[in-house]
């Protein structure tokens, strides 16, 4: 069982039930938001919706959602299934992220690829709140499923290759998981003010793609147990 954590300890000052107690929960498709759903178990204050697949989609009805005045939110979490990174984590386990990283988000050039830090364009790189991680980490470790902490990688095309599967394990240190949504979710979140960080439950390993790997139906039967375990959290 992997149940190791880098998530460094939070700001104490950070706000973790100050204003509303509503929290979004952010997924790409139908089936992800569903399994929350089912872990969550109809707790109240929890909103949790499917945005559509990669980030932009996730950034643009994340921002719709947090808009409205008269809805405030405390936490924003990108949840969903993903890739594991050989070594972080394995299928059927759990990632909370300490780190939201568009790793693909840069320019390519001749001696290799510049990211958008590297450029002076901002920053690719979005911290996780590390209270809520801690809180959500210890949640899910205390239900006894396999969890880690360590950067969610978020791509705009999935890795399928070993190469560049070591180019992002290089690029990013301790990289664990990867998807497709979480960047653009965080975005939204920091321009709101908002703490957020995410969640994945691994049902393929990031490498060379093959289907016939994939474990999907135990990644969502992961991501159902996690939210289950996170209901004592926001209660």
């Amino acid at each position: 069982m992997t149940v190791h954590s880098n998530i460094q300890d939070g700001n104490a000052a950070e706000a973790v039930t100050a204003g509303s107690k509503r929290v979004l929960i952010v997924t790409a498709v139908d089936a992800e938001r569903d399994a929350v759903l089912r872990g969550l178990q109809g707790i109240p204050d929890v909103d949790v919706i499917a945005a559509g697949v990669g980030a932009a989609a996730a950034a643009a009805r994340t921002a719709a959602m947090l808009a409205p005045s008269a809805i405030a939110y405390r936490l924003v979490i990108s949840a969903g299934i993903g890739g594991g990174f050989a070594g972080q984590a394995e299928i059927g386990s759990l990632v909370v992220s300490n780190l939201i990283v568009a790793a693909d988000l840069g320019a390519e050039t001749p001696e290799g690829f510049l990211s958008l830090d590297e450029l002076g364009f901002g920053s690719a790189r979005i911290p996780a709140s590390a209270v809520w991680s801690n809180l959500l980490f210890d949640a899910i470790h205390s239900a006894g499923l396999p969890v880690c902490s360590g950067p969610i990688l978020t791509v705009t095309t999935a890795t399928g290759t070993a190469a560049t599967t070591a180019a992002l394990a290089e690029r990013v240190s301790g990289a664990a998981a990867e998807g497709m949504e979480g960047h653009g979710v965080a975005v939204a979140a920091a321009g709101f003010g908002i703490p957020v960080t995410e969640i994945r439950a691994i049902s393929n390993a990031v490498g060379p793609r093959d289907r016939a790997a994939w474990r999907i139906g135990e990644a969502l039967v992961s991501l159902e147990a996690a939210s289950k375990a996170i209901r004592e959290v926001f209660t």
